[in-house]
């Protein structure tokens, strides 16, 4: 549920020609707190799916950034015999929020705030935008 916000966003922040895939440890179903906080930044999920990480063809990552402990634990699995570097980026899980709609909808704006300062600060940090 986390990765598919930041895929969604990298793809907004990032230039076009930026390979950018998501995936989980779990495959899950679609989110509709996950649209609709989308949806605020004019993005979307569109055809996707979540995916996990055996469901990724091309294993010709430069760079894994993994959003919660259990995905970091399979990257690193995953690239031991690869030259591929792994980043983890500790990411609160919005789903666990309880409340009303809009408490738990403040929580998923708050995930899609740090996801989007995160990309910025890693992949542009002299950029404005």
């Amino acid at each position: 549920m986390r990765s598919p916000v930041a895929e969604a966003l990298a793809r907004k922040m990032l230039p076009a020609n930026t390979f950018i895939a998501s995936a989980g440890v779990r495959a899950g179903d679609p989110d509709p707190f996950v649209e609709a906080i989308l949806a605020e930044e004019g993005l979307g999920l569109g055809d996707r799916t979540p995916r996990t990480l055996d469901d990724l063809e091309d294993d010709y990552f430069d760079l894994i950034i993994t959003l919660a402990p259990e995905a970091h634990h399979a990257a690193l699995e995953l690239t031991r015999s690869m030259a591929i570097d792994v980043e983890y980026w500790p990411t609160l899980d919005p789903t666990v929020t309880t409340g009303s709609r809009d408490q738990i909808l403040n929580s998923y704006r708050d995930m899609r705030e740090r996801l989007k300062a995160r990309i910025q600060s890693r992949f542009a940090p002299d950029s404005t935008k």
